[in-house]
Formats: structure tokens, C-alpha cells, sequence
């Protein structure tokens, strides 16, 4: 059974830093890419990042380049999202996903979903 769970969502003030975790079980032997997703109030979801398996693919949406790093650690079987710089409208629940990825940009492609973190930045 694959289980993703998320870690690090919180609140801070605009310009600080958060560090995402997802730690995934069930999927050692997935080729799999992993990323995010968030979702802000009344908004539909969107995509945010993806690293293939083993990271030689990296994929960001064009609001976060040059502000989220995200990496993953296939020892630990987890991925992170490293969020510097950040606004008022990164302000969202933040969803960890697995899905191929050639079409991870694609909501409709992520083949597995965790429970999500809130990720709350004031102004």
C-alpha cells in the first residue's frame, strides 16, 4: 500500500524559508516521479514541482523558479520542497504526489496523493 506523508508546512512571514518533507512507503521499486501540489482557497490545484526518479528531471511551475529547490533522497525514500523567499500567495495546502514524470504536470496523471500541509505566509 503506498502512503505518502507530508511534514513542514507552517506559518511565517513573507521573505522566510520553509522546508517540506513527503516520506513515501509502498513505492521502493516505482520509477515514479515525485513533486508537489497546492491548492489555495478557492482556487483550483496546481502544479508546483517534480524530480524524476533519479533526479535528473526537475520541473517547476514559473511563479517559484529561483525561490523553491526541490530534491529528493531515494535512501530515505523521501522528497523535499525548499521554499525561500516567500510570498503572501504561495499561501496554500501543499500536496506531496507521485505520477510519471513525463506527465506530472497533468493533475489528472498523479497516481497517488498524500493528505497534504498548510503553508500559511503573512505580510
Amino acid at each position: 500500500q503506498v502512503q505518502l506523508v507530508e511534514s513542514g508546512g507552517g506559518l511565517v512571514q513573507a521573505g522566510g524559508s520553509l522546508r517540506l518533507s513527503c516520506a513515501a512507503s509502498g513505492l521502493t521499486s516505482s520509477n515514479l516521479g515525485m513533486g508537489w501540489f497546492r491548492q489555495a482557497p478557492g482556487k483550483e490545484r496546481e502544479f508546483v514541482a517534480a524530480i524524476s526518479r533519479r533526479g535528473s528531471i526537475i520541473y517547476y511551475v514559473d511563479s517559484v523558479k529561483g525561490r523553491f529547490t526541490i530534491s529528493r533522497d531515494n535512501a530515505k525514500n523521501t522528497v523535499y520542497l525548499q521554499m525561500n523567499s516567500l510570498k503572501p500567495e504561495d499561501t496554500a495546502v501543499y500536496y506531496c504526489a507521485a505520477a510519471p514524470i513525463a506527465q506530472f504536470m497533468d493533475f489528472q496523471s498523479v497516481n497517488y496523493w498524500g493528505k497534504g500541509t498548510l503553508v500559511t505566509v503573512s505580510s
